[in-house]
């Protein structure tokens, strides 16, 4: 289950919603997109409206022609693509909701942050073979995307891939050690300790979505098998204390203020950080303005400062642990490598201008790679070679002149989710051609 296999299900899919025979089929979807939307919601109800949509359509989609003779595979996809485009047209009226859910949100994510400070593998009864926390890093990772989607089934599919990777490892411990196949009792354990140390904001509100949202008839199997172990991670942390930790209570006690003297201790530079939806939230319960006097740290001196205690830190290695590319060479590197740097790559432009913004600097510039920088001499050349043909007389219309953009003012049918609607801005998918592109547009508005 990858996300390829649905981004190829999402262009047949498009193709398909081109042609004037489906042209009822887009009808339905935005008339039911904005009845939706003007509703209020109401979890229970709009899960059943969602559901009830799928299912009628993808009944429709047997029995009319543009399916004809297709195959199961054919039409899953199709269904996968609906669902893909009605949810990330629906996201924000439906996701976190209710203000309970962004309270529970906050509480659950407020605890792993505290739990994560001081939890260790045997806290969890999690045998010495079955140790490997580098590797558990990568499940880390995968669990940490959920947010970067929108749609239900892009969503699954990070849970999936970091219970897929613990389950990978435990099996390879299992041989190495000669052990027998690990079961679930040697896999929660695992899990609740990925997810603690992931930390992914707002996994209340994910798992609700997904539950809601997810068709009902492709939530079986090893995809239900998996989700229902992450809902039994949420509820062990939601109530997890010191005889869940196996732990004295007092040592639990002493651990828990010590984590949250920790986290006070951070939070004393910026008194606030984004969140999910890019709107500050204020970490201290009781904020206090700094004197008037006091200078707010450049970028440079919080850069020095951080080096300073990082070069005296005697557990820095430590630190770096969650970046694994930091000492990787060129030769080391995969084509599979090249998603998670580009996404971390996004993540460290990001975080970095909105701490230079809050500072009141302007956005520092990222040096140009040796590509860019070429690139950047040959436009430079360019300009002046054309400079200097515009002062020659030339007879011949240029051919460029009336070129458009083919994707500067057009949307398609389906938006793909990435990093950068955490800006507020969902980035559109313009089709390569522009027969294919008027079609669509008299389609949808």
């Amino acid at each position: 289950m990858e996300n390829a296999d649905v981004f190829t299900g999402l262009h047949e899919f498009l193709e398909r919603m081109r042609q004037p025979s489906a042209s009822d089929f887009v009808k339905s979807i935005k008339s039911f997109i904005v009845s939706f939307s003007n509703n209020s919601p109401d979890p229970e109800r709009d899960s059943a409206a969602v559901q009830n949509f799928f299912a009628q359509m993808e009944v429709d989609f047997r029995v009319h022609p543009l399916w004809a003779g297709c195959s199961e595979e054919e039409l899953d996809s199709a269904g996968e693509g609906l669902e893909k485009y009605v949810m990330t047209k629906l996201f924000t009226r439906v996701f976190a909701s209710l203000p309970d859910d962004v309270k529970l949100d906050n509480i659950l994510h407020e605890k792993m942050a505290l739990v994560q400070q001081f939890i260790r593998p045997e806290n969890l009864d999690i045998q010495p073979p079955f140790q490997n926390e580098t590797s558990w890093l990568l499940a880390q990772k995968e669990l940490q995307k959920i947010n970067m989607y929108k749609a239900p089934r892009d969503k699954l599919v990070c849970i999936l891939n970091c219970c897929k990777v613990i389950n990978n490892l435990l099996l390879n411990a299992s041989i190495a050690s000669n052990e027998n196949p690990p079961g679930a009792d040697e896999f929660l354990p695992v899990l609740i300790y990925v997810t603690l140390k992931a930390n992914p904001p707002q996994l209340h509100s994910n798992l609700l979505y997904i539950q809601r949202y997810r068709r009902q008839s492709r939530l079986v199997a090893e995809a239900a098998y998996f989700f229902t172990n992450m809902l039994s991670v949420e509820s062990f942390i939601s109530n997890i204390d010191a005889k869940a930790l196996s732990m004295d209570e007092t040592e639990f006690e002493k651990n828990m203020e010590s984590a949250r003297a920790i986290l006070s201790g951070l939070s004393t530079d910026l008194n606030s950080q984004p969140n999910q939806s890019g709107q500050p939230v204020n970490i201290n319960k009781e904020p206090t303005a700094p004197p008037k006097s006091s200078k707010v740290p450049s970028l440079s001196d919080l850069e020095d400062k951080g080096a300073e205690l990082l070069v005296n830190d005697k557990q820095a290695s430590q630190v770096f642990r969650q970046y694994p590319y930091l000492f990787a060479h060129v030769g080391d590197l995969t084509v599979n490598d090249v998603e998670d740097l580009l996404n971390n790559y996004k993540q460290l432009v990001f975080k970095y201008v909105c701490l230079s913004k809050g500072l009141g600097d302007s956005a520092p510039s990222l040096p140009l790679k040796s590509s860019e920088t070429q690139d950047h001499q040959h436009t430079e050349t360019a300009k002046q070679q054309d400079h200097t043909r515009a002062a020659e007389p030339n007879d011949e219309p240029s051919k460029d002149t009336d070129r458009k953009d083919d994707g500067s003012n057009t949307e398609s049918l389906f938006e793909v989710e990435s990093l950068e609607s955490k800006l507020s801005e969902d980035q559109t998918v313009a089709p390569q051609d522009s027969k294919h592109e008027e079609s669509s547009q008299s389609q949808l508005s």
